[in-house]
């Protein structure tokens, strides 16, 4: 059998995450490919980054790991694809491949725990769930701000962790991917605003910025789509979108987030503390705040018809 085209391994792999997911037995046994990613990463923060170099030296040094580590990423990543290309099947172990870096199944899972937890266990569980999906402190949110939490971690991730590496795939290949999940691991290592990382993530930040402007338009585009087909707030999920998206301090976070408002009528985003820092985002749609756990499920519909979407997406490339 030939090689198929992009658009019959990505479609492959959706398949394969939405069902299996990261299988724990496999992980517990060898590394998951992020943590591959994450180590390396790690080590160039830890030889490149010195906390008495001058800052330009910092964020100079900060470009050239990602140079050196998305080459190493994205040169891997073809040449496995390339080999794969000339084996019977390859392109199915391609997609298996492909399938540990989308995380339609684990994304659903995080957040669908923090529902059960606030429904069975209340404030206490529902903290305690939530922490696992988001970085802001959650002792200082009640039952509504874990809510919130969970549903913008839901919108956000849909749009980094399944639209986006959808996208780089489609665009790409399995290089593309593996390019795409080496820069956001590193936005989200070393692409923050402290002193030890200002200078040296610069790069991972900006980059992180760029890879991501079009997929989280796309990701905000198909929860409206989703919002109108399941019956809830299509109008106001876009109409939420257009205007508050550009509100919040990520350029592209907003835009799943704003349309998630929007279609739940929902007000997300806001004032919110991570450790000991408040963050004063303004509010992104015009609903209430006091989000509960029905609205964590509504929102995981929602994200569900919104992967759909992407499949059909990916079917469509098939014959086109």
């Amino acid at each position: 059998m030939t090689h198929p085209d992009n658009a019959l391994t990505l479609l492959l792999a959706l398949a394969i995450d939405a069902v299996a997911g990261e299988p724990a037995w496999l992980y517990a046994r060898l590394p998951h490919p992020v943590v591959l990613m994450g180590w390396l990463i790690g080590w160039c923060d830890r030889t490149l980054n010195r906390a008495n170099a001058p800052a330009l030296q910092r964020r100079l040094l900060g470009v050239a790991a990602m140079a050196l580590l998305l080459g190493v990423a994205v040169g891997g990543a073809w040449l496995v694809s390339a080999a794969l290309a000339l084996v019977p099947g390859g392109w199915i172990v391609e997609a298996v491949l492909a399938s540990t870096l989308i995380a339609q199944k684990s994304l659903y899972d995080h957040v669908a725990r923090v529902a059960a937890a606030l429904k069975a266990e209340g404030l206490a569980g529902g903290r305690k769930a939530v922490a696992m999906i988001v970085g802001r402190n959650p002792e200082s949110l009640d039952e509504a701000g874990v809510a919130r939490a969970a549903i913008e971690s839901c919108a956000e991730n849909f749009s980094d962790g399944v639209v986006a590496p959808v996208f780089w795939f489609a665009v790409a290949g399995l290089p593309g991917l593996v390019g795409y999940k080496l820069v956001n691991t590193a936005d989200s290592m070393v692409g923050h605003r402290t002193p030890r990382h200002l200078a040296f993530g610069w790069a991972a930040a900006r980059l992180d910025d760029l890879i991501n402007l079009l997929p989280a338009r796309l990701a905000g585009f198909l929860i409206v789509v989703a919002a109108r087909v399941t019956g809830r707030r299509g109008a106001a999920a876009g109409r939420a979108m257009l205007r508050d998206a550009r509100k919040h301090r990520s350029p592209n976070a907003g835009w799943p987030e704003a349309a998630m408002a929007g279609a739940l009528g929902l007000a997300l985003a806001g004032p919110r503390r991570y450790g000991t820092e408040v963050v004063e985002d303004t509010w992104m749609g015009d609903g209430r705040a006091e989000a509960t756990a029905a609205d964590i499920d509504a929102a995981l519909v929602l994200m569900r018809v919104a992967c759909g979407g992407l499949w059909l997406v990916a079917l469509g490339g098939v014959y086109v």
